[in-house]
C-alpha cells in the first residue's frame, strides 16, 4: 500500500476513542515537509501517520533520545541489562548461538533466519501478519514496508535494504485492519518508537506483540546507499547486499551470485565520511537492538571462508517472546561454536581517529589494493575475532556516536540522549580527556592547531626543565664545596 493509502487508512481509522481523540487531531507530517527530529530524523515512518501525536514520547532523537531504550528494557524483558557482564554490550538476553538455516531461504542474504521465523509465526497462528520490509518493485535495494499476511509475502521480503525504511507508517494500518497479535521486524530506532507507543496499540486491540530485531549501523537515506556502491564496488547497478565482515574486508554480493570483496584499508574515507551515513544512524546508540524479543545480526560470528548464503549468523533471545518466535524453527538451525579471542581496545581507538579525522577534513588516500589485502589478512590473524570484534564494532560505533552528539547537540540534550552504558564506554576510553579533547574540535585545522601548540608546551617544559637542571647544577656546586670547607674546619677543629 503506498503512502497516500496508507494516509486514507489512517484517516479511516482514527475515531477510535471518544471524539476522535488525538489520532483525530493529529496531522502526519506531509510528504517533502520536516519532521520534528530535523536533520536528526530516522524516518522510521511514526510521523507519517497519526502516531506523530506521540513524536514526544516515542522519537529515539529527540528529548531522551537513544536512552529510551534503557529505560524501557525491565518493562520489555523483566529486567534491565547486567551492566557488569556481556549485556553492557549485548543487551538483556537469555541464551545466545550462532547459527545457520539447513536448508537456507533461497534469495535471503545470509541463510534467512528471520524469513524462517517469520513465516513459522505466520503459519503456526503465534501472530495473524507480521510488518516487514519488501523491496519496491523498481530496485530491490529500496525498502518498501508491507504488512505480510502469508508466506509469499513474508518471502518478498528476503534479503538486506541498507536504506533508512519507513516501517512504522503501517501502525495505522495495522490499527485498521483490527489485527490482534502482530510480529514486528525492525532495527532499533524503529523499535524504540514502537515500544514507546506500544500501550497505545494495546489500547487499540492490539493483544500480543512480538519484535524480531536485527543488528544495525551506518544505514543512509538513497542517495547515500548510491555514492557507496559507486565508491565501493566495480559494478554498484547489480549488488543486491553487503556486509562488513570479520575477515576486514566488505563483501558485495551480485546478483549474478558473485561476491566482490574489498579491503576496509581501501575505501576512501574522505569521500565516504560526507553523504553516505545518515546523520541519525552517526547518533545512535542501539546497534544491537536492545528493545527486540529475538535479534538476529552477523557480527559476532568469525568469517568461516564460505558466501553470506552459507555463512552461520549470531542469534539473540532476550526473553520468553523471543523464546516462542525461534521454537518452531531451531531443529531447522545448525549450530556452530561462539568464538571469543584477541583484544578490541587499540583497534577501537585506531579505528576511531582515522574516521573522525577523515571527518574532520584531513585527507588521507585508501591504502593501494595489495597492502590493503596484506593488512586484512594479517588482522584476520591477529585481531579480535569472534564476539570480541563484536565488542569492538560496538564500541567503536558508540564513541563515534558519542562524539558526534556531544559536539552536535546542545549540552542537555546531549546528556539526556546518551544512554548510561554508552557513557561508561565513552569514560573507558577517554582516559587523560583525549576524547573529551577531540569534542572541541569541528574541523582537522582545529586538531593540527591543537597538537602542535600541545607539542610546543611540552618542548618548553622540557627546555624549562634542562635549564632548572643547569642552575641547580651550578648551585649543587657552591653547596658542596662550601660543605667540605666547613667539614674540613670541623675536622681541624676535632683534632
Amino acid at each position: 500500500m503506498r503512502r497516500g493509502a496508507r494516509a486514507a487508512a489512517a484517516a479511516g481509522a482514527a475515531p477510535l476513542e471518544a471524539g476522535g481523540g488525538w489520532r483525530a487531531r493529529a496531522r502526519p507530517v506531509p510528504g517533502g515537509g520536516r519532521y520534528p527530529a530535523g536533520d536528526f530524523c530516522s524516518r522510521c515512518g511514526l510521523c507519517d501517520t497519526y502516531y506523530v501525536a506521540q513524536v514526544g514520547e516515542a522519537c529515539a532523537f529527540l528529548g531522551p533520545g537513544m536512552a529510551r531504550a534503557e529505560a524501557l528494557e525491565e518493562r520489555v524483558h523483566g529486567r534491565v541489562r547486567d551492566a557488569a557482564s556481556d549485556e553492557r554490550h549485548f543487551g538483556v538476553f537469555q541464551e545466545r548461538f550462532a547459527a545457520a538455516m539447513a536448508p537456507p531461504v533461497d534469495g535471503a542474504q545470509w541463510t534467512g533466519t528471520v524469513t524462517s521465523v517469520a513465516i513459522a509465526a505466520l503459519e503456526s497462528g503465534l501472530v495473524e501478519a507480521v510488518v516487514c520490509v519488501q523491496s519496491h518493485p523498481d530496485d530491490p535495494l529500496r525498502p518498501m514496508p508491507a504488512i505480510a499476511r502469508t508466506r509469499e509475502e513474508v518471502l518478498a521480503s528476503r534479503g538486506v535494504k541498507p536504506s533508512l525504511s519507513p516501517s512504522l507508517e503501517v501502525l495505522a494500518e495495522v490499527e485498521a485492519q483490527g489485527i490482534r497479535r502482530l510480529l514486528f521486524i525492525g532495527v532499533g530506532c524503529q523499535v524504540i518508537a514502537l515500544r514507546s507507543v506500544e500501550h497505545h496499540l494495546r489500547a487499540a486491540g492490539l493483544e500480543e506483540l512480538y519484535v524480531m530485531g536485527t543488528f544495525c549501523a551506518d544505514n543512509g537515506h538513497a542517495e547515500g546507499l548510491q555514492k557507496f556502491l559507486r565508491e565501493t564496488s566495480s559494478d554498484p547497478a547489480t549488488v543486491v547486499g553487503y556486509e562488513f565482515m570479520q575477515d576486514y574486508r566488505v563483501h558485495l554480493k551480485h546478483s549474478t551470485g558473485q561476491y566482490e570483496k574489498i579491503p576496509y584499508f581501501c575505501l576512501d574515507a574522505n569521500t565516504l565520511s560526507e553523504g553516505v551515513i545518515a546523520p541519525s544512524c552517526a547518533s545512535c546508540f542501539d546497534y544491537v537492538n536492545g528493545l527486540a524479543d529475538l535479534v538476529v545480526g552477523y557480527m559476532a560470528v568469525p568469517y568461516m571462508g564460505v558466501p553470506m548464503t552459507a555463512h552461520p549468523t549470531i542469534v539473540h533471545v532476550r526473553n520468553r517472546r523471543g523464546a516462542e518466535l525461534l521454537e518452531p524453527v531451531r531443529a531447522r538451525m545448525v549450530e556452530a561454536p561462539l568464538e571469543d579471542s584477541g583484544d578490541r581496545k587499540p583497534f577501537v581507538l585506531e579505528t576511531l581517529l582515522s574516521d573522525d579525522r577523515a571527518a574532520l577534513g584531513r585527507v588521507q588516500a585508501p591504502a593501494p589494493l595489495p597492502v590493503g589485502e596484506a593488512l586484512a589478512t594479517v588482522l584476520e590473524k591477529v585481531g579480535p575475532k569472534g564476539l570480541e570484534f563484536a565488542r569492538y564494532s560496538i564500541d567503536y560505533h558508540s564513541l563515534r556516536s558519542a562524539l558526534k552528539v556531544k559536539r552536535e547537540f546542545s549540552e542537555k540534550h546531549a546528556g539526556q540522549h546518551i544512554p548510561a552504558y554508552a557513557a561508561a564506554t565513552f569514560a573507558e576510553y577517554d582516559k587523560g580527556g583525549a576524547l573529551s579533547e577531540r569534542v572541541q574540535w569541528s574541523s582537522w585545522a582545529e586538531e593540527e592547531a591543537a597538537q602542535t601548540a600541545k607539542r610546543r608546551r611540552r618542548l618548553e617544559a622540557a627546555l624549562a626543565a634542562l635549564s632548572s637542571a643547569g642552575e641547580f647544577r651550578r648551585y649543587a656546586l657552591l653547596l658542596l664545596t662550601v660543605a667540605v670547607l666547613l667539614g674540613a674546619i670541623a675536622f681541624g677543629a676535632t683534632n
